[in-house]
């Protein structure tokens, strides 16, 4: 039984004897070191996972730094996991062992709020992050993806496509959905529509690549003009756009009927939502630091809608990640070994990368690295 300490419960070490072994962060240097730590038991719900791959995500950036100024150290982050199954519990019917599975950003939920009875648990106030969270079951913090195995309620384990490679799907379980959502729930994801997408970095790339599944014309729109030839090219996107050119923006205005806006960055918004039929929908997935300054007749005149979208509850990441198998959909990225993180991360901060990083755990995580 779990003792109480202080009023709190605690968790016996009986209940975390399995080893586990990771890369954490210390302090807000953000330098990532090897580390053991513990897994609580296979309970019967749970899903053990020995990870494969785990990508390597900008938010990973902002709490290894403590960026957000909520930072749990030690913190082992990672949040675009995919393995196989080890073990599952005695109530676990979905899985079994041998079987390909991915675990994204939430591991967890209060499971009474309105939004999770109504499938969008990333909305949920007491969400469990897969790291960097505090888990109510045992008063644990969560450790990630960059690591060796996990263990995670079966409700929050998604099921792996076989036809896709898991280092390239990998990082769908975040980017993937973070761009989906949006698409599905304001409609920009009609055949023969005209999304626009800001951006083409790790959000950007995988949006144009939605988009043009889902039948759409797809403009990228970007400051950077080197990148015209990757995006039509090779991304397949059927136009491209300047933002410091002023023939190019005028001659779109008034031509998109959705835009996905994927840029950290600060940047103006005014000018893209131009671009919008009347009527259309802008929809932030970035996360600039600075705030926006919007003026009110860029919405009203043509009737503009401006909204924003946090990834997906588990019901629509399980579906994007079934459709990116239909449409053997990926992500574009560099598989790295896990002791390259801390220069994977140098040139994450430098946009140095095409277009994720995914650390290859298995043969590369060593406890003696």
């Amino acid at each position: 039984m779990a003792t109480v300490t202080n009023g709190k419960k605690v968790a016996p070490e009986a209940e975390h004897p399995r080893k586990a072994f990771g890369l954490a962060a210390h302090d807000s240097s953000g330098v990532l070191s090897p580390f053991a730590f513990s897994r609580r038991n296979n309970r019967d719900d749970d899903v053990t996972i020995k990870i494969l791959y785990c990508g390597i995500c900008h938010t990973d950036l902002h709490n290894i730094k403590n960026e957000w100024k909520n930072t749990i150290y030690p913190i082992v982050p990672g949040h675009e996991i995919v393995g196989e199954v080890s073990e599952v519990g005695s109530k676990v019917e979905r899985f079994k062992v041998g079987d390909k599975v991915g675990v994204g950003c939430l591991a967890g939920s209060c499971r009474s709020c309105a939004g999770c009875t109504t499938g969008f648990e990333n909305f949920c106030p007491l969400p469990i992050l897969t790291y960097n969270s505090k888990d109510p079951e045992d008063g644990t913090v969560t450790y990630g993806g960059y690591s060796d195995m996990i263990v995670v309620n079966q409700d929050f384990v998604i099921s792996m496509p076989e036809n896709l490679p898991l280092d390239k799907a990998a990082p769908l379980l975040c980017a993937g959905i973070t761009v989906y959502t949006p698409m599905k729930y304001h409609g920009l994801n009609a055949p023969g529509k005209h999304l626009g997408v800001v951006g083409l970095g790790g959000l950007g790339h995988v949006a144009v690549k939605f988009g043009k599944a889902f039948g759409m014309k797809v403009t990228v729109i970007s400051s950077s003009p080197s990148k015209e030839k990757e995006a039509i090219e090779r991304l397949g996107a059927d136009a491209f756009l300047v933002t410091s050119n002023p023939e190019q923006m005028k001659a779109a205005i008034f031509s998109m009927d959705g835009i996905i806006d994927t840029v950290s960055a600060s940047h103006s918004v005014p000018p893209l939502l131009a671009l919008l039929k009347p009527n259309g929908k802008m929809i932030m997935v970035g996360l600039p630091e600075k705030p926006m300054e919007i003026p009110a007749f860029s919405l009203v005149l043509g009737a503009k809608m401006l909204a924003g979208s946090c990834i997906g509850g588990l019901k629509d990441t399980q579906e994007m990640i079934d459709f990116a198998g239909k449409h053997n959909l990926t992500a574009d990225i560099e598989l790295i070994s896990a002791d390259y993180v801390n220069k994977a991360i140098e040139r994450l901060i430098k946009a140095d990368v095409r277009y994720r990083f995914v650390i290859d755990i298995a043969n590369t995580l060593k406890s003696n690295i």
